[in-house]
């Protein structure tokens, strides 16, 4: 069996009186997709921000790679190859979207700030090759042909791959995609499909976090499933369609 490069055990947060995420523990490998699922108010978006650090857990244990980073910053996180998307897009509107995505890679620039100042010949063979791998990662994304369009002149579905780029950017291990297909039609979601099945072929694992179930099922290859805060089942698509625990979750259908 494949070694989980992230691990999720017991992971709690507390709000005051309120339990919003209870005994988390999940795990994924490299290359994996998997789909963390539930109603509205499950437990999914508390679950994101204490894997992605913006949140700390009350109690319970992060790995990424076998190393500790439950107590770790978003920014010790993402150099150690942790990266996500946001619900809502977090761009920089008046940005190309070559300028977004290098912002993401300049968190991979081993440039010191002196040579970046004085623009040294070091400093300028790594800013060309950081503007390849953006553009590079642009064509990937379909987007190629926008590349030096602001972002806030691009469709809500762009921005969404947009957004996806610039995370991959930062060389991530793991990339957590928080809600990736909202707003997107049909067309958007197949091709958004075929993008996530393609980080996958890269090595990266990913960790879909979706209310569409058609996009879950589709690219993922285990689903977790919470509610209430609680892990109700893991397994492959079709053994959490056929949950009974899952369809009273969605269905509220009594046993």
């Amino acid at each position: 069996m494949t070694e989980p490069l992230l691990v999720v055990r017991e992971l709690d947060k507390n709000f005051g009186g309120v339990q919003a995420v209870k005994g988390l523990s999940l795990e994924i490998a490299a290359g994996e997709i998997v789909g963390l699922i539930g109603p509205n108010g499950s437990g999914k978006s508390t679950s994101v921000n204490l894997i992605s650090g913006t949140m700390r857990a009350t109690r319970g244990q992060i790995l990424l790679g076998g190393r500790d980073i439950s107590t770790a910053t978003i920014g010790q996180r993402v150099a150690l190859g942790l990266a996500r998307t946001f619900q809502t897009t977090s761009l920089f509107p008046e940005f190309s979207l070559l300028d977004q995505v290098l912002l993401g890679a300049h968190t991979r620039f081993d440039t010191k700030a002196a040579q970046a100042i004085f623009r040294t010949k070091s400093y300028r063979q790594e800013d060309a090759a950081q503007r390849e791998r953006a553009a590079d990662l642009l064509e990937f994304m379909g987007l190629l042909s926008v590349a030096h369009a602001p972002a806030s002149a691009i469709s809500s579905a762009q921005q969404r791959l947009l957004m996806v780029a610039t995370a991959l950017a930062t060389e991530p291990r793991v990339l957590l995609l928080d809600e990736p297909a909202a707003g997107m039609v049909a067309k958007e979601r197949a091709e958004l499909s075929e993008i996530i099945l393609r980080i996958r072929d890269r090595g990266v694992a990913v960790l879909v976090i979706e209310h569409h179930m058609g996009l879950i099922m589709e690219v993922c290859q285990r689903i977790a499933v919470l509610n209430f805060g609680q892990k109700i089942a893991d397994g492959t698509p079709s053994q959490v369609r056929a949950d009974p625990a899952v369809i009273d979750a969605y269905l509220g259908t009594e046993h």
